[in-house]
């Protein structure tokens, strides 16, 4: 293959060559992105564990359950413990998309959750103050706060009767260890709100949002979970369990059919893009007829010169792929930051690095291919009569 004459052919004409390349690395870059967002829509789901359960009322999740129901739902056979799980939804300073903060039971939640680890101050800080909250690291990060931070936060849903704020001291700061648990969320003592509650220091409804029910090893949760429904069947608030899957599958739905929209923009993108590289091909093709004629002339076989311009089209495509596969590598940190709350699950996989390869490297074979083809069933006569 007459590499030099590949280089050469891309360089005549630079700003064409330029600007294709540019608009395969940005379609590239935009299909692993999509793809990503598709992944970080499913991959709630898919990798949700299996081990824990959530126990919220069969009517809404909004409406609050009993708080005798959790010794109740402890008791079950095959049931390791089971803790609260409170939205406090409450306000800090000018962050106005700082609204998940939980109210939890200190002494199970870390357990339940082995994908969180402490990598500031202690979670036996944490236990200890019942006014101690943990935070995660990129929440953390972009409020400026660290461990002995105070963290005042405004009631909405549980307003303090006199008016103050929460006062919360910031005491751990916890990572996720995969990318479908977000690092921007607050979780605080549930009993200092309970304890608030009955005190008449807050107001707000008594109860609790969830119950998150962790599971002995080796149990089978159809079982559990059909025994906690039947337990509460009569009242006096009935509740649906389900599976950390089905639970997270509720809030995915809330989106509608969002990736099946990313998935057709993805196709309406590659479509685009293989007419585009394809047309620059064509006329490539158009513009060397004589080079052609003579190169045959000269002894060069046709499949050489169709592998030219093979050649210069993958090379163009590959190239730009790679570099667009680069830079949304680079960027998923930051995506994953920007994108935590809604979409904690965004990540640019092996396989989705794969698939923006083929689709890069497949763009220019098949660009090339079409006008080599034309290129190669020319007559050396002909393509030597063409207008230069």
């Amino acid at each position: 293959m007459p590499w030099r004459l590949v280089w050469r052919n891309l360089c005549a004409h630079w700003l064409r060559s330029l600007l294709t390349f540019l608009s395969v690395m940005l379609a590239v870059s935009l299909l692993c992105l999509l793809s990503g967002v598709v992944l970080g829509l499913t991959s709630a789901v898919e990798k949700a564990a299996v081990n824990r359960l959530w126990v919220q009322s069969a009517v809404s999740l909004y409406v609050e359950l009993p708080l005798a129901y959790q010794s109740k739902i402890a008791a079950v056979k095959g049931v390791e413990h089971a803790s609260h799980f409170q939205w406090f939804g409450g306000e800090y300073q000018d962050a106005p998309d700082f609204e998940g903060q939980f109210g939890i039971d200190a002494d199970k939640f870390l357990p339940t959750f082995p994908e969180l680890e402490i990598v500031a101050g202690s979670y036996e800080a944490f236990q200890r103050n019942r006014t101690g909250c943990v935070l995660g690291e990129d929440r953390a990060n972009q409020l400026g706060l660290k461990v002995g931070s105070k963290v005042p936060l405004s009631g909405k849903m549980f307003p303090r009767t006199d008016g103050s704020a929460w006062d919360f001291t910031l005491e751990a700061i916890y990572r996720s260890k995969v990318p479908t648990h977000d690092m921007l969320t607050m979780y605080f003592h549930f009993d200092y709100l309970r304890e608030s509650i009955e005190q008449g220091a807050a107001e707000g409804a008594a109860g609790v949002g969830v119950y998150l029910v962790s599971l002995a090893p080796g149990v089978e949760p159809t079982q559990v979970m059909a025994e906690i429904d039947a337990l509460f069947a009569n009242g006096p608030q009935r509740v649906q369990t389900t599976t950390e899957a089905e639970f997270n599958r509720q809030f995915v739905s809330m989106l509608g059919n969002v990736p099946g929209l990313l998935r057709v923009i993805g196709a309406a993108v590659l479509f685009a893009i293989v007419f585009a590289v394809l047309n620059t091909m064509l006329m490539a093709a158009r513009e060397r007829t004589r080079d052609v004629g003579i190169m045959k002339a000269l002894g060069f076989r046709s499949g050489t010169v169709m592998g030219v311009l093979v050649a210069e089209s993958v090379l163009l495509c590959g190239a730009a792929g790679l570099l667009g596969i680069g830079l949304v590598k680079f960027l998923e940190r930051l995506m994953q930051s920007i994108t935590a709350r809604m979409l904690p699950g965004y990540e640019v996989t092996q396989q989705v690095m794969l698939l923006g390869l083929l689709i890069a490297f497949g763009t220019g074979l098949l660009a090339g291919v079409l006008p080599g083809l034309q290129l190669r069933r020319l007559r050396p006569v002909v393509a030597l009569r063409a207008e230069g």
